[in-house]
């Protein structure tokens, strides 16, 4: 069917169309090295006004505030004097998706070049015309100087700040159009890894609605085995009554049932260590089959979301234009407007650049903002429908049909002797992160897997000094989609790393401050680890008492080999209910030249209350063959009440800026178990740690 075709039948009134597909390898995402010449595209002038087209997805983290005033510096101009755009794919060359904490790391440099190349030139009288980058070295560049006192803050302009406090449109869920309607695909409630497709359905009723537009079938609809089926509506809140009307039937694979048993059986890190060895190592030493084994520790991690409080949104308009001209425009709150770009011209059969993806603020994307899958829906509804539509995803959607931080199962062993960790062994299973399930099919992940995971293996390299080391893991598809999620594999991994050097520390009556210390050779990850020491007054370890135990704990890490954190963290359980409570948490954060100080401090805060979610709430349940999460009811989060202070320390540095979203994942967690170690003088080794466990600990311990 033609779209006139479309248009027509849309125009009468409810609309059933049938089209046919094909299936498709999937896009591979690009991620080029984005360089000053490509900058140059990003900050212009034009009528004595500056525009800044923001290279990087703005969700939260403030990289459009570090960016604008890294690029006022260059230019010597107030920040409010350079105008923030977020870019659509016809405004700015291709650039690498904001993800990994790297987009001050590769966009820095790259724009504060071209700034200062375009100051230049607008100083000698050059007004029009383009410009070729100047090759300046870094210690020429005024904005990537190290900043001493009030300089140390750059002040923010308005921009987005204040047109997000004033309510104004920035999200995917605010675009409007005319003649705009909204769009559904429903889907059985099982796990996309489960074919499944609809089967039956009760047109008549759903088309006795008014506010009914379409009922769409389209192979384009699905999401790797789900098969869904589209509504159109004129108004949001009819969606639910055609949904109710429709009452679909689905049909599902038979035998691919499965509960949480399955899940936690396919990662079991004991069984897999019964086969042998796993199939990929980060260090190979040997170590004697003889070796005494005074650490012997098993820590599972489970299931969690990302749990952003903007569920995911799209808009389509398909465009009456000209042959080669924008046939496809899509607003939506995407970590990678190319990305989407591309797999929209591969789905859709067109060229590229008759498609245009404007990006919006994204309200939380942690990683799970990567895939095409809301912005697809909307395209194949608005060609169905003949009209703009949105696509808004409800929160239980957000929970069933996105992917999730993979479960993790670990074992490390360890060796202490003559006041040293000798011997390390660290094994763990999980699911994929980078090869995420939930974009490849099984035949691309095996194919994938020979290579190995690299975020799955993230943090499992540990920072301490051992002699001898074995690092090993394994991924494994799982019936529930699993990917990236904060800092990746580094929050669970580095949580069971901290962990164990806490016991090691223990073990051999050691401070656990100074065994890490006794153990460190990198001088940036000593000075974090002092720092956060510092600022908590380490050797003030609270004292218990009749209701109540409390306890002191402290971690560090490296973040990727180039950011570092250390935190500490004090806790408190209550004898009688063993709730447990986070009562302070100090950070000390290492992340090179420091843009925007008060961004840095805002990520490591939220990088804390992730790490305080991790350890003592967060859980997604799984149950009937998929994700069992409907509301913030079925997936506990921490709380305003929950939030202790958090004081973060910045480490002035000289070193070249790099990411900060991500690092104090490497810290946080792990002083929050060792602090509830201390206080209680248990290892919990299944997360979350609920009161109903602690107390059971404490009776069992004493």
């Amino acid at each position: 069917m033609k779209r006139r075709q479309f248009l027509a039948a849309a125009g009468a009134g409810v609309l059933t169309v049938t089209l046919a597909g094909c299936s498709l390898v999937p896009v591979i995402p690009k991620r080029p090295t984005s360089t000053a010449d490509d900058a140059l595209g990003w900050i212009r002038h034009e009528n004595g006004r500056y525009t800044l087209w923001l290279p990087s997805a703005e969700m939260g983290q403030q990289i459009s505030a570090a960016l604008q005033g890294l690029a006022a510096t260059e230019l010597g101009v107030p920040p409010a004097q350079v105008h923030l755009q977020l870019p659509s794919t016809r405004d700015i060359a291709r650039v690498r998706a904001t993800v990994g904490s790297a987009s001050v790391q590769d966009f820095a440099r790259p724009l504060a070049r071209a700034c200062a190349t375009l100051r230049e030139a607008l100083a000698q009288g050059q007004t029009t015309g383009t410009l070729a980058a100047r090759d300046i070295p870094a210690n020429a560049l005024r904005s990537l100087q190290p900043r001493t006192g009030a300089a140390k803050t750059t002040p923010a302009a308005p921009g987005q700040l204040h047109a997000l406090v004033t309510g104004q449109p920035l999200f995917a869920g605010d675009t409007r159009l005319p003649g705009l309607l909204y769009g559904r695909v429903l889907r059985a409630p099982v796990s996309a890894e489960i074919t499944s497709r609809p089967q039956a359905w009760d047109a008549a009723t759903a088309r006795a609605d008014p506010a009914c537009v379409a009922v769409v079938q389209h192979p384009r609809l699905a999401q790797m085995g789900s098969l869904g089926l589209g509504i159109v509506a004129r108004t949001p809140s009819a969606l639910d009554r055609i949904e109710a009307a429709l009452a679909v039937q689905w049909q599902v694979e038979d035998g691919s049932a499965f509960e949480q048993a399955a899940i936690d059986e396919r990662i079991d890190i004991d069984t897999h260590l019964r086969r042998g060895a796993l199939q990929h190592r980060l260090r190979k030493d040997d170590l004697p089959a003889d070796t005494a084994w005074t650490l012997d520790l098993r820590m599972d991690v489970p299931l969690a979301a990302h749990a952003p409080i903007e569920p995911r949104s799209a808009t389509a308009h398909w465009l009456a234009a000209a042959d080669q001209g924008i046939a496809l425009k899509v607003w939506a709150g995407t970590q990678d407007l190319f990305y989407m770009r591309d797999v929209l011209a591969r789905q859709l059969g067109l060229d590229a650049e008759r498609i245009e993806v404007q990006a919006c603020r994204i309200g939380g994307g942690f990683g799970g903002r990567t895939l095409c899958t809301v912005e697809l829906e909307a395209a194949v509804l608005a060609q169905a429908a003949g009209a703009p539509v949105k696509v808004q995803w409800s929160r239980a959607q957000e929970f069933a049909q996105g992917f999730q931080r993979p479960p993790s199962s670990h074992r490390v062993r360890a060796r202490v002797h003559g006041g040293r960790t000798t011997h390390w062994w660290h094994a763990l299973a999980s699911s994929h992160i980078l090869f995420t399930p939930a974009a490849m099919p099984v035949w691309m992940q095996t194919l994938a897997d020979l290579a190995g995971d690299s975020g799955v293996a993230r943090g499992a390299q540990m920072p301490y000094d051992v002699p001898q080391q074995r690092i090993e893991f394994t991924a494994q598809r799982l019936p529930v989609h699993t990917g990236p999620w904060r800092g990746l594999g580094a929050g669970p991994n580095t949580l069971v790393v901290e962990s164990a050097m806490d016991e090691c520390a223990r073990h051999a009556e050691a401070d656990p401050l100074d065994w890490r210390l006794q153990h460190t050779t990198d001088a940036r990850l000593a000075q974090v680890l002092r720092s956060a020491a510092a600022e908590s007054r380490w050797s003030e370890r609270p004292a218990s008492d009749a209701t109540t135990l409390r306890g002191r704990g402290i971690a560090g890490g490296i973040y990727k080999g180039v950011s570092y954190a250390a935190a500490v963290a004090d806790v408190e359980v209550q004898r009688a209910t063993g709730q447990v409570r986070v009562t302070a948490l100090w950070c000390a954060h290492d992340c090179g030249l420091v843009l925007q100080p008060d961004g840095v401090r805002a990520q490591t805060e939220g990088n804390l209350v992730w790490c305080l979610g991790m350890v003592l709430h967060e859980q997604l349940p799984v149950a009937r063959s998929g994700v069992a999460a409907a509301s913030f009811a079925d997936y506990p989060l921490p709380r305003m009440g929950d939030i202790p202070p958090l004081h973060v320390h910045l480490i002035d540095s000289s070193a070249p800026p790099t990411g900060a979203g991500e690092t104090a994942m490497v810290a946080g967690a792990g002083a929050i178990a060792n602090a509830l170690r201390d206080a209680t003088g248990v290892r919990f080794t299944r997360l979350p740690v609920r009161s109903e466990d602690v107390l059971r600990a404490l009776g069992a311990h004493g």
